[in-house]
């Protein structure tokens, strides 16, 4: 691994403006929200208001702040498409100033029509933004800064959420008499914060600038929607992320009557919980960079979706505290009150390992076109999994008695169910666990020239010494972009990782002699790969080294930078090397004779073995040759077999 860091993101204007706005933007969205709550309660308090108009407020104010989600997603998308993003946030921290202005005045006045108008209206402001918030990353990051952007900026979000709600819920608590006024300058100031700071972020252009902007909602909604769908990966990545929210919806919409009935708490206790799965959910988030090394490793998301079923079904069976009016210490010193903790922990850590690379695969398979389009589709179903997440709790528990423990138990069975029938539709995602797995718990990977020399887009050719089965995983796990991989028959067949190697679309290929068709299909799909703008990698050796020698490249790579170029597409090839290989449990055993794979592996010297994957400068492919190519191999290489 190199020494690059998500956090050297926040040191750099391409991202630390950007990552202010959106979490101040949701910092004073639950300010807004918390702070409405809180005038109820002085209002009823006050005899303003009676419980059953209270209550009426309290449930209508969710419904008013999503139903633009529905009514304005499609024509957000088309706007974020067609205008200049740095543009467009500005534009939008602009309105959230006047709305916030309007929302004061409902403040002061006490006028709950005024602050319902206003909160519809931030409905409709965080709907223009929602496109931008995560459309705008793959502009500004490199491919291999996608988790971890997207890491910090689910942190960021998750943490300025909790810390919104905390600030919003103590504004009349704290200033008492002065409640309507301090809220009232608060929604203003962070309003103004936000726009100021969006005039830092740098422009950013738009995607695509000729876009004729379709304002009927109905028609275009299904036109977004459908284009979300385009992709396998991508529309079941998109129902990853609404589960997501349909399972923080129900968790969090129950969790304040679940700490006061079934965990005997206080309303401290409930802001205790809440405040263990936010930092979890946050923690998750930073930690998926780590865990994939910096590509877009969706072999996270099968880790994620078992470990949060795993905490949910756990938390449901968590037995009752028998106390009641448990602030968080006596809380603590209950019995099984720690299991508690560390499953809300836990949904939430895993939850981050869910939907980072979710979103990062999102973003980085959708065309750049059409992203913001996609995003706006994605919040539309989004929105329609929080709802029937929040109608599906009361209906189970006011028609059919459910407690919230058989909720919890509920949801924790359709985690599961919701996860294996994503991951039957996409192999992908449990091809990319099971290889995960395999690269980080045999080798500790070290990555050398990896984000210098592979393109970030456009074709390439990577070419790299042949030295295990694992080849390609390992490759694969170092390489921030998709890479298609054209590898001997005989390995492609290897019981099990034929299962992975034929879902990560590895190109099998053999040797003129033994299958020219085979052969001749391999060159024909690496060619139409190339010119569809993709990764290809090769082994020119043709085979496994046996005695951890680089063997002479075959004239295999020439053939296919000619075809390119009869094309008229030179591509450019990156030379590549692996160190330390030499003496895995997947090399073969020094001049081992013919046999099976089991014959020819050998006992490893060295478990979890440091190994280096080195890429070189890119060659020229219309000079490339393969004795030019090998001797670059050999370079990078050096001594470390």
């Amino acid at each position: 691994m190199s020494g690059h860091s998500q956090f050297d993101l926040l040191k750099q204007r391409r991202f630390l403006p950007y990552f202010t706005v959106q979490a101040l933007g949701a910092f004073n969205d639950n300010v807004f929200r918390q702070a409405i709550i809180g005038l109820l309660g002085v209002m009823a308090a006050a005899g303003l208001l009676d419980e059953t108009t209270r209550g009426t407020y309290t449930q209508l104010a969710p419904a008013v702040f999503i139903l633009p989600y529905f009514l304005f997603s499609s024509i957000a998308g088309q706007f974020a498409e067609r205008t200049e993003k740095s543009k467009l946030i500005r534009i939008t921290t602009a309105m959230e100033i006047a709305i916030m202005s309007l929302a004061a005045v409902g403040f002061l006045l006490q006028d709950m029509r005024v602050l319902l108008f206003a909160l519809f209206a931030t409905g409709v402001q965080s709907t223009l933004f929602g496109p931008v918030k995560y459309s705008i990353l793959p502009s500004v990051l490199k491919p291999e800064e996608l988790t971890g952007g997207n890491g910090l900026v689910e942190m960021g979000t998750s943490i300025a959420v909790l810390l919104g709600m905390l600030f919003g819920g103590l504004i009349f608590t704290v200033a008492g008499e002065h409640g309507t006024q301090a809220a009232a300058v608060a929604v203003i100031l962070l309003a103004i914060a936000g726009n100021v700071l969006s005039r830092m972020i740098p422009a950013v252009p738009a995607s695509a600038p000729d876009l004729e902007v379709q304002w009927n909602p109905i028609p275009e909604s299904l036109a977004i929607l459908r284009l979300a769908k385009k992709q396998l990966a991508v529309r079941n990545s998109i129902l990853g992320v609404s589960w997501f929210w349909f399972t923080g919806t129900v968790l969090t919409g129950n969790l304040p009557v679940y700490a006061e009935t079934h965990l005997g708490g206080t309303p401290t206790l409930y802001v205790f919980a809440l405040a263990v799965f936010s930092i979890g959910v946050g923690t998750g988030s930073l930690l998926c960079e780590k865990l994939s090394a910096r590509t877009v490793e969706i072999g996270l998301v099968p880790l994620g979706a078992i470990g949060m079923s795993a905490c949910i079904l756990h938390l449901g069976f968590a037995p009752a505290v028998a106390a009641k009016g448990l602030d968080v210490g006596p809380f603590l010193q209950q019995a099984g009150a720690w299991r508690v903790v560390l499953d809300l922990a836990g949904i939430g850590l895993f939850s981050g390992f869910f939907v980072v690379p979710l979103f990062a695969l999102i973003q980085s398979r959708t065309p750049k076109d059409e992203l913001s389009r996609v995003i706006a589709g994605m919040n539309i179903q989004n929105a329609v999994f929080i709802v029937a997440a929040a109608l599906g709790g009361v209906a189970l528990q006011q028609l059919l008695g459910w407690s919230i423990p058989q909720l919890f138990l509920a949801l924790g069975v359709a985690s599961i169910v919701v996860a294996a029938w994503i991951f039957s539709i996409v192999p992908e995602f449990l091809m990319r666990f099971l290889s995960w797995l395999l690269v980080r718990g045999l080798y500790r990977l070290k990555l050398h020239g990896i984000e210098k020399h592979v393109p970030d887009e456009g074709a390439a050719l990577l070419v790299c010494n042949h030295v295990s089965y694992m080849d390609a995983l390992i490759l694969s796990a170092s390489i921030p972009r998709p890479a298609r991989f054209v590898m001997y028959y005989k390995i492609f067949n290897i019981p099990v990782m034929r299962w992975i190697f034929r879902t990560a679309k590895a190109i099998p290929i053999a040797g003129a002699r033994e299958n020219p068709e085979l052969m001749q299909r391999a060159f024909d799909e690496v060619d139409a790969v190339l010119a569809e703008g993709e990764l290809v990698c090769i082994f020119p050796e043709g085979a496994l080294t046996k005695d951890g020698d680089i063997a002479p490249f075959k004239s295999g790579v020439e053939r296919i930078l000619q075809r390119a170029a009869a094309r008229g597409q030179v591509v450019p090839v990156v030379p590549m090397a692996l160190r330390n290989m030499w003496g895995s449990m997947w090399s073969r055993r020094a001049n081992a004779k013919e046999g099976s794979m089991l014959d020819r592996m050998r006992v490893p010297r060295r478990l979890r073995a440091h190994v280096d994957v080195v890429a070189g400068e890119p060659v020229d492919g219309g000079t490339a040759t393969a004795e030019l190519l090998e001797a670059k191999v050999r370079a990078l290489r050096g001594d470390a077999a």
